[in-house]
């Protein structure tokens, strides 16, 4: 796969992180609580892992306009084939693999640790775009 279709995989992996915190919200608020807008009691009846799920699906969401942006300018300007950048794609798309789970289940270790790969992956990228 090109960087371009990691990029795209690591955007539809984003796109149906919301699916399991809904579920989870619809048993525990019902179908009719679900479709009411979110209110701060409503959010302490859902069980842990379906806020952090939710926390991160947010994260995801913050740092793939970054990691996107990053990419997508590395292919604009002709530096988006480059080996660094498949690897970079790569490793993001993997490192929130394993974050997403990581944080909703609380293993916190794991779950710095695959944060910090995915912003590895966009520091490298950057770079890339940088390097003259």
């Amino acid at each position: 796969m090109t960087p371009v279709e990691w990029l795209a995989a690591s955007a539809v992996l984003t796109a149906l992180l919301w699916i399991p915190y809904v579920l989870e919200r619809m048993v525990s608020l019902g179908i009719v609580g679900t479709l009411k807008p979110v209110e701060p009691e409503d959010e302490l009846k859902q069980r842990l892992w379906a806020r952090r799920a939710k926390r991160a699906h947010y994260n995801a969401v913050e740092n793939l306009v970054v990691f996107a942006t990053l990419v997508l300018v590395a292919q604009v300007i002709g530096r988006g084939e480059d080996g660094q950048v498949l690897f970079a794609t790569q490793s993001y798309f993997w490192a929130r693999v394993v974050h997403f789970p990581a944080l909703t289940m609380g293993w916190t270790g794991i779950r710095t640790l695959a944060f910090l790969v995915s912003f590895a992956a966009q520091i490298m990228v950057a770079l890339q775009i940088f390097a003259g």
